[in-house]
């Protein structure tokens, strides 16, 4: 949930389970009505509340749960190579470990899978947050709670100019992504 808006999904697979639900978490309040006509009508729609990125997911994975979710899979949007066989491996480590994380290239993450309400995960100090160090520290709080994790194939984040350029070469990425991070002429 970088950004202006990320994604939890709580999936149920399995006989007697619900279908999986779908919330977008979304920034600033007054964007709700743009938001909710561009999404699919069965996605929840949540308005991100806090200071930081820490405090946006707590409030994001509390709502979630508050409303009957869980476990969650957390990401953001500026992964654009996700795949459904990363999200995939994803539900599996999150079946097996108590969170799953999927780190990305520059440090951070780009998902986070929990089987449970452990928004401990997020109460790094608000200076990590957008750095090299969140998966670091991610994965120290983990530990130091005695959690188990399962960890997932490094992916590359859209956050620079450098990372559009390097993501413009990756297979994986979609072609309207691609289209839009053609570098632009100068008049």
């Amino acid at each position: 949930m970088r950004g202006t808006s990320g994604r939890t999904h709580a999936p149920h697979r399995g006989t007697g389970h619900r279908p999986c639900l779908a919330y977008l978490a979304y920034a600033p309040d007054h964007g709700r009505d743009a938001i909710s006509t561009s999404v699919p009508a069965d996605v929840r729609l949540l308005s991100q509340r806090g200071e930081d990125l820490g405090q946006r997911l707590t409030a994001a994975v509390t709502d979630a749960f508050a409303d009957g979710a869980g476990p969650l899979l957390v990401i953001g949007t500026d992964a654009p190579t996700l795949t459904g066989d990363r999200l995939s491996a994803a539900f599996t480590a999150r079946e097996h470990h108590d969170v799953a994380l999927g780190p990305a290239l520059d440090g951070g993450y780009y998902l986070i899978g929990l089987r449970a309400l452990h928004t401990s995960l997020f109460a790094l100090d608000p200076d990590v947050w957008s750095t090299e160090r969140v998966c670091a520290a991610t994965r120290a709080l983990a530990d130091g709670e005695g959690m188990s994790m399962g960890m997932l194939r490094p992916l590359r984040d859209l956050d620079t100019p450098e990372d559009a350029a390097a993501l413009l070469t990756d297979p994986a990425l979609p072609p309207p992504i691609a289209a839009l991070l053609q570098p632009k002429e100068r008049p």
